[in-house]
C-alpha cells in the first residue's frame, strides 16, 4: 500500500472527486483532504492510499494534469522528517 500527495486542489473540491479521478488508475484505499476547521472547506492538498503499481500509474497519468482549472501536484507522501522546510 502507497500513501500519495495530492496538492494544488480547488478549495470546492470533494472526496467524491477526487476518488472519481484517482479510482481511472485502480481501487482508492482511503482518501482524506485536509479541510478547514469553520469552513469545511478543502485546504488544496490530501492523501490517498492505493496498490503500489495503481499509484505509480495515477502519479504518471495525473501529476500535472488539469483540475478544475489547476495543475495537479500527486507524488508519493514523503515522511516528515524528509521534507525541507525551516527548522
Amino acid at each position: 500500500m502507497k500513501k500519495l500527495f495530492v496538492g494544488n486542489l480547488p478549495a470546492t473540491t470533494n472526496e467524491i472527486e477526487v476518488t472519481e479521478l484517482f479510482s481511472q488508475f485502480g481501487k482508492v484505499r482511503s482518501i482524506k483532504l485536509a479541510t478547514d476547521v469553520f469552513t469545511s472547506k478543502c485546504k488544496g492538498f490530501g492523501f490517498i492510499e492505493m496498490e503500489g503499481h495503481e499509484a505509480r500509474a495515477a502519479i504518471s497519468g495525473l501529476n500535472g494534469k488539469d483540475f478544475s482549472g489547476r495543475p495537479l501536484r500527486v507524488n508519493f507522501e514523503e515522511p516528515k522528517g524528509r521534507r525541507g522546510g525551516r527548522r
